[in-house]
């Protein structure tokens, strides 16, 4: 790791044991990836006011050249498997990150494309239509390098969709040339 391991805890202190294993786990992440730039692990015990018993959440942050990896499990009463899993899918999504910069794992497929169908400046939204027949609801912070003003009807672009709550909607809209 070319920057220190960082262990934050939120709403609790660590024993020197549970900071030991999180050392530990992190030290052998660089076993799945050569060229981790930096590694921070937050440990927290949310308040839970009217529920008994203590819940331990375990975030990890992994920077590496060309991507970050965040990892959050479901928090767990016991402190120690709250680590394991957080720290087995961190090296998951590393072992995965190393096979697709290998070129073992083939991309999934084109990014969606279509154009520009309707759009309202005013009111900062609009629809991108589809090439097989659907449309697509898309808002100007959806628009990637605050790029809404300079679109316009029948502009191709790529997208990534999502089903929101009124229907597909896109979350990231790319124009295209």
């Amino acid at each position: 790791m070319q920057l220190p391991l960082q262990i934050t805890t939120r709403n609790m202190s660590l024993s020197e044991a549970a900071e030991n294993t999180i050392r530990e786990k992190a030290a052998k992440l660089e076993q799945f990836h050569d060229r981790i730039t930096s590694c921070r692990v937050v440990v927290e015990c949310p308040h839970r006011h009217s529920q008994q018993g203590v819940l331990y959440n375990v975030l990890i942050d992994i920077t590496v050249p060309g991507r970050e990896i965040i990892v959050k499990r479901e928090p767990n009463e016991d402190l120690y498997v709250a680590i394991r899993d957080s720290f087995e899918a961190a090296r998951r999504q590393l072992q995965d990150h190393a096979r697709r910069q290998r070129g073992e794992v083939k991309s999934h497929g084109e990014t969606p494309t279509g154009t520009i169908s309707r759009i309202f400046p005013e009111e900062n939204y609009g629809f991108i239509s589809t090439f097989d027949g659907r449309e697509i609801y898309f808002h100007r912070n959806s628009v990637k390098n605050n790029e809404f003003d300079k679109l316009a009807e029948q502009m191709p672009v790529h997208f990534f969709e999502e089903e929101g709550d009124e229907g597909p909607q896109a979350t990231v809209v790319m124009p295209i040339g």
